[in-house]
């Protein structure tokens, strides 16, 4: 499992912010300081799932003095956030979509720290756990 480090931010009228100095763009909230932790890892994981099912590379973790060597990350807390990059197979897939529904859902994706095939398979396991229920 690595450990990437995960920095929470908190304005006073705003809930527990959490960024990842190795994975611009990817953000996360939580109300609570216990709720940011899981919410970051979730956001990390599917993350990582989704660079995985792109073909990206996956970066090594920065250490907290390269973090912290930059200005910018100096007024976050670091906390450690734990994510298994174990290499899943993974299966390239043709769907068609109404356009208005895919442009929602690439805002939506964009705007919570997703790819497109990350917020898919997010979405499809919650759909299926609650039919299951």
């Amino acid at each position: 499992m690595k450990q990437y480090i995960g920095l929470i931010h908190k304005d006073a009228e705003s809930d527990f912010g959490v960024s990842f100095p190795d994975f611009p763009g990817v953000v996360t909230a939580g109300g609570d300081l216990d709720d940011a932790r899981v919410m970051a890892e979730e956001a990390l994981a599917f993350h990582i799932e989704g660079l995985v099912e792109d073909g990206e590379a996956i970066p090594e973790p920065s250490s907290l003095a390269e973090v912290m060597a930059s200005a910018t990350n100096r007024d976050g807390v670091a906390i450690l956030v734990g994510v298994k990059t174990e290499a899943k197979k993974v299966v390239r897939v043709n769907i068609t979509l109404p356009d208005d529904v895919l442009q929602r859902i690439d805002a939506f994706a964009e705007a919570h720290g997703y790819t497109r095939s990350g917020f898919l398979a997010k979405a499809a396991e919650k759909v299926m756990q609650q039919e299951a229920a």
